[in-house]
């Protein structure tokens, strides 16, 4: 029993008192966690001013460097000053025609690659290329009423839909495109190799339109500081199109 009670005096909650009614002017009372807090803040800046005192004492008064004049404070941060380039308008110029030449430069690599890879795919499998037409010619309405195109193609029935590829009948009757005699492997790789250029070529046909974009809004800006201004904006500028303006009809000589 007695060590319970012993328990109990020690698990004790020592209040702190309150500020007095006649000292509630003067704010808050202080409690000890209030002053530690209030003594480690002064230790620390304390701690502080004597280390760059002790800085500032051990300093070579002949120190320099170049980033205390090439630096400013700014909000209490050291950032660097900028050096202000002064560029004339013919030299302006000259930096933004460069650049249109690299992009029209880029622009026709890129259209000559994809020519290439058109050249050597020849979009067989594409889905948006164009439908062919392939008219028959017949004699008589008799004919055109016993006329077999799978006959006159010289294939079968089910290989009419193709548009590439199309045996024909000898072709199959003397096993010339028997399947069982390709290899796999051989024709997993030339699947892999076709899948890979079919998406090069995507990409490439992506990468040559946004280089168009960006010649074509390149070509507008220098056309703004031309001395003919336009009469106004038709089309805003978007991330997909460059911007279009109606221009003032200009006789040539």
């Amino acid at each position: 029993m007695s060590a319970l009670n012993n328990a109990a005096k020690t698990q004790k909650t020592h209040r702190e008192r309150h500020q007095p009614d006649s000292r509630f002017k003067l704010g808050l009372l202080e409690k000890k966690k209030d002053y530690k807090l209030r003594a480690q803040d002064y230790n620390k800046k304390k701690k502080a001013l004597q280390h760059l005192r002790k800085k500032a004492l051990n300093k070579n008064p002949d120190e320099f460097y170049f980033h205390m004049i090439n630096s400013k404070q700014v909000d209490g941060v050291h950032r660097e000053k900028t050096k202000d380039t002064v560029l004339t308008e013919e030299q302006v110029t000259l930096m933004q025609t460069q650049d249109r030449k690299y992009i029209i430069n880029k622009r026709t690599s890129e259209k000559n690659k994809i020519e290439k890879l058109k050249s050597g795919l020849h979009l067989i499998n594409c889905t948006d290329k164009p439908k062919n037409i392939h008219t028959f010619f017949v004699d008589s309405e008799k004919e055109k009423r016993s006329f077999s195109i799978s006959s006159r193609l010289s294939t079968h029935p089910s290989l009419l839909g193709r548009t590439h590829n199309r045996p024909t009948v000898s072709d199959l009757q003397s096993g010339k495109f028997r399947l069982d005699t390709l290899n796999p492997e051989v024709v997993e790789e030339m699947g892999k190799k076709t899948g890979k250029a079919y998406k090069e070529l995507q990409q490439r046909l992506e990468r040559e339109e946004q280089l168009a974009v960006v010649q074509r809004k390149m070509e507008m800006k220098a056309a703004l500081r031309e001395k003919i201004k336009p009469l106004k904006l038709v089309l805003e500028e978007q991330k997909g199109n460059a911007p279009v303006y109606l221009w003032p009809q200009e006789r040539k000589r």
